[in-house]
């Protein structure tokens, strides 16, 4: 599931190359992908969401907050090392900045102080690095148990997770797997009221979700290009989702 939309540039967004890569709106392997939504559904009807559900239930909000905030604090390496792929001096400095006020005074990471002194969240990943170089993004592709993807952004992932710097790398065996479990599961219940938004053919709804999100990502916000213009009513755009 994807969040988060919106139609507007991002404050303070710096300039991207002409060259930047649309994403592409194919969906050739459409039988194999609605196969393995079904799959992905299954696991998560029957296993994710119920612990997610027990999870918001136990959890005081305060709490939970806390939990994705640290989560959130993790990932401003991956932001600021793509940032500075991408030339983005400024965002490379708020990352920065948002890591050592988080960390510092936040609690390591447990409370979000750096938006309150204006320095907001600017995810960056390699795939958005790719993307800005003008790598196209490839046909849509739904992974098991990752879900949404596109071939750009699996390369991405990957590249994120086992050749760039991490802080997870920091982490020992076997309390690395708890910390995961826990972020997949409080990152489901975070989506879980979200869900009242979904309409109409939920393969679709959650294809052109996860499309214009990274379109946005992409190019800071500056679409440039609408791939959802086609006139099918069951083609949804999300504004703020």
């Amino acid at each position: 599931m994807a969040f988060g939309q919106s139609s507007e540039p991002v404050s303070g967004a710096e300039p991207f190359p002409v060259a930047a890569a649309p994403t592409s709106v194919e969906d050739p392997y459409e039988n194999w992908n609605r196969k393995v939504f079904g799959f992905n559904e299954f696991i998560d009807r029957w296993f994710l969401k119920p612990v997610a559900r027990s999870y918001r239930a136990v959890m005081p909000g305060f709490a939970d907050k806390a939990v994705t905030n640290f989560f959130n604090n993790l990932s401003e390496l991956r932001n600021f090392t793509n940032s500075l792929l991408q030339l983005k001096g400024e965002s490379a400095v708020v990352a920065a900045g948002r890591f050592t006020y988080n960390t510092v005074f936040g609690l390591g990471g447990l409370i979000d102080v750096a938006t309150a002194f204006e320095l907001p969240e600017q995810p960056e990943d390699f795939g958005q690095t790719l993307g800005y170089w003008g790598l196209d993004s490839g046909p849509y592709l739904m992974l098991p148990l990752l879900g949404p993807s596109t071939p750009r952004d699996f390369t991405g992932l990957a590249t994120d997770g086992f050749v760039m710097p991490s802080l997870w790398n920091l982490a020992e065996s076997p309390e690395v797997y708890y910390a995961r479990a826990l972020q997949i599961v409080d990152k489901r219940a975070d989506l879980i009221p979200a869900e009242g938004f979904i309409s109409g053919d939920n393969y679709i709804f959650l294809r052109n979700a996860y499309l214009q999100r990274r379109e946005f990502l992409v190019n800071d916000g500056q679409i440039v290009e609408d791939p959802f213009a086609s006139g099918n009513d069951d083609d949804l755009m999300l504004e703020d989702f």
